[in-house]
């Protein structure tokens, strides 16, 4: 298995970082670089300026709008934007639904909803999850009973979602639902793209943990949904569910991700002092970032060699679960450090109390943040990664498909 690049792969290379260096606001990439917080039109700027390369939809076919790119070259493209400090794609209608509607779609769904997605006239978001519904999301419970009337044939949707990422932006949801309540769990689900205007549904927001808001709950109560939103065919809905989970968790691994998350801490471990002397020279914490720098290293291979079987015409086996896993830890483990890096000065604190130098630019803060600028965000980096090891099928779960895979468990 040969896992280097080819010249034209690392032309490609060059040319994804030119672009990068050329249209990438720095404003943008300075918030990624410090760890805050993007805003909506932040990402909806990023998504404006790759959809004007034809960039954005990497994985959708030419005749759809995408560049048509091999594997190799989605997984240059997502590693060099990660260390860029370039905000990620949001997936739900690129990564997510538009290929489940290339797939399954009919011809009058892709005319009208891809090409909103490439656009940005709609942002949506997923309605997977629900309370008894995460893990096993087979065991969803919102309802879907459908009827007919003087304006035609539709579905009435009551239920409740949870988790939902941005659906406080999103004004428009692909929802699983339960067309069947007699039928097996995955025979009785269907597939349905619901206006979030629609009277009946309710968005309330959930802070987590790092404080901040990014998932909701969504209620929906007698929600009218036209017959022509479904996806598939009647009570086939688990057929689309399956197929977009194999695109939620591409890349999951966040290999530029953590490229870029730990030149950061290996910056913090020269700048910080102890003792008069950088960190980095503090034995025990050595110790633990030249493990991260070689888990690293590992990974990196791995990943090679998983983009190099798919490129060959493989199918990603339990390395994918086993990228996942560490993966996640990584990442995981190096916001840690970063975290007891900083010590005292990435103790959490109110959004208004941050104002360094950088809020002070985009803020208006006046007073300066009494220590390391980068400091301000390490807490609620270390809070949010926490659900790394969870969403995209928990690494719990991923251990058990390794066991089952590799060792015969």
């Amino acid at each position: 298995m040969d896992l280097s690049f080819t010249p034209n792969e690392e032309a490609f290379r060059k040319e994804v970082r030119g672009f990068l260096q050329a249209r990438l606001p720095k404003r943008i990439s300075d918030k990624g670089r410090h760890g805050m917080r993007l805003t909506q039109g932040d990402m909806t700027e990023w998504h404006s300026i790759l959809n004007s390369r034809k960039w954005l939809a990497n994985h959708w076919p030419a005749e759809h709008g995408g560049p048509s790119w091999s594997v190799i070259e989605k997984s240059i493209f997502e590693d060099e934007c990660a260390i860029a400090h370039a905000p990620r794609i949001v997936p739900f209608g690129v990564n997510m639904l538009g290929p489940v509607l290339i797939k399954f779609g009919t011809d009058a769904h892709k005319k009208h909803w891809l090409p909103r997605i490439l656009d940005g006239t709609d942002w949506w978001c997923q309605g997977y999850s629900e309370p008894c519904a995460g893990s096993d999301l087979a065991a969803v419970n919102t309802t879907a009973r459908r009827g007919a009337d003087e304006q035609g044939e539709h579905y009435i949707v009551n239920g409740e979602k949870t988790w939902t990422t941005y659906g406080h932006y999103a004004n428009m949801i692909f929802c699983l639902v339960r067309t069947d309540r007699d039928a097996k769990k995955q025979a009785g689900i269907s597939f349905l793209l619901i206006d979030m205007r629609t009277p009946g549904i309710e968005v309330r927001p959930i802070t987590t943990l790092d404080g901040g808001h990014e998932v909701n709950q969504i209620f929906l109560t007698d929600v009218r949904v036209p017959v022509e939103n479904l996806v598939g065919d009647e009570n086939e809905g688990w057929t689309c569910a399956k197929y977009l989970l194999t695109y939620e968790r591409t890349n999951i691994a966040g290999m530029g991700l953590s490229v870029a998350a730990l030149e950061r801490l290996q910056i913090a471990a020269m700048q910080v002092r102890r003792n008069g002397r950088p960190l980095a020279d503090d034995p025990a914490f050595a110790a633990r970032l030249a493990r991260v720098e070689i888990d690293l290293e590992n990974m990196k291979v791995t990943n090679l060699r998983v983009i190099a079987a798919v490129a060959d015409g493989g199918v990603p086996g339990a390395e994918s679960s086993m990228l996942k896993i560490r993966g996640t830890e990584i990442r995981q483990e190096i916001s840690s450090l970063l975290r007891r890096a900083m010590g005292s000065h990435a103790a959490s604190w109110e959004p208004g109390m941050l104002v360094g130098p950088y809020v002070e630019r985009t803020e208006g803060g006046k007073h300066h943040f009494p220590g390391p600028p980068d400091a301000m965000s390490v807490a609620p980096l270390y809070f949010n990664n926490r659900k790394l090891s969870i969403y995209g099928g928990s690494n719990e779960v991923q251990r058990n498909i390794v066991a089952k895979a590799l060792l015969g468990l």
